[in-house]
């Protein structure tokens, strides 16, 4: 083997070793058995995301109080959207949270949607730069339920300087979906009858795929196992994971749930979420839509 063939060689070798992902320290999804185990972890940050109220009401043990209203805002006409750099950075900071943590979101989990907001959460972190973020399984509500330690006492955090990258390379906007449309897969995340136009008029991004987040969940608010997310993304979606996705929904929440399903579950590679969504889409005349067909 030539002196060349062996550069190139650990060449290659350098930048495969350098692209993988950094092992995550904590699993993307946690039950409530594992956080019952694990309280006492000081590198655990868990993150109540409910209202104030609710909280008061009564909350994990540890936890603290950051509803979703600070992590999604509303902004530029449109519901739910991302803070700037400089707020992300502030809202982590008096979080206590640092690049270190194991952050675990907690939201409550009756409904579909109130089971989306714990992933937007999540995605949130993640364009913070922080790695190590999961979701409780089944939420507070399933702790609640299985008559777990509940708390009324609020720690006192001590509230820290976070200088962490912004990474905004999973988002996506209006003008990057409309310019590479007919190259990517599109994938809305709403239930059938908002795709088809029936509940939510007018439809749907023209060539966009049917998705729905609501498939993913049990009846007790818990996510199905990875074999069945697994068979719903390949049976949509295909088994290309280095192909480019785009999820979306009607505001940015269902499409959350897609979007860390994919990346941190099912090791799809190049997957970005569309924060204006069809709330955005359908501001703009020039924006394609279509209803009534699948694709």
């Amino acid at each position: 083997m030539s002196l060349k063939t062996v550069c190139i060689a650990l060449a290659a070798l350098s930048f495969l070793t350098s692209a993988v992902a950094k092992p995550r320290d904590i699993e993307p999804i946690v039950s409530t058995e594992w956080l019952a185990l694990n309280l006492k972890d000081p590198q655990i940050a868990l993150i109540d995301i409910r209202t104030a109220a609710q909280y008061q009401k009564g909350h994990i043990p540890g936890s603290i109080n950051v509803p979703l209203s600070e992590w999604a805002i509303a902004k530029n006409g449109l519901t739910l959207e991302l803070p700037s750099d400089e707020s992300l950075r502030a809202l982590v900071g008096k979080s206590g949270m640092t690049r270190t943590s194991k952050v675990v979101v907690v939201t409550r989990t009756e409904t579909d949607f109130g089971r989306a907001d714990a992933t937007r959460v999540a995605w949130t972190c993640q364009v913070a730069g922080l790695k190590d973020v999961a979701v409780l399984d089944g939420g507070f509500t399933k702790w609640a339920r299985e008559n777990r330690a509940v708390s009324v006492d609020v720690p006192v955090i001590r509230a820290l300087t976070y200088s962490g990258s912004i990474d905004r390379s999973s988002v996506a906007g209006k003008e990057y979906v409309l310019g590479k449309r007919k190259s990517l897969i599109i994938a809305d995340n709403r239930t059938p009858e908002d795709y088809f136009g029936i509940t939510a008029k007018p439809g749907h991004i023209s060539g966009a795929v049917n998705l729905p987040t609501p498939w993913v969940f049990n009846s007790d608010g818990t996510f199905k196992s990875q074999e069945e997310l697994r068979s719903m993304a390949s049976g949509v979606l295909g088994d290309d994971k280095s192909k480019e996705i785009v999820v979306y929904c009607g505001v940015g929440g269902y499409a959350s749930t897609w979007w860390f399903l994919l990346t941190q579950i099912l090791g799809y590679q190049n997957v970005k979420l569309y924060d204006g969504s069809f709330e955005e889409w359908t501001k703009d005349p020039k924006a394609p839509v279509q209803s009534y067909r699948w694709h």
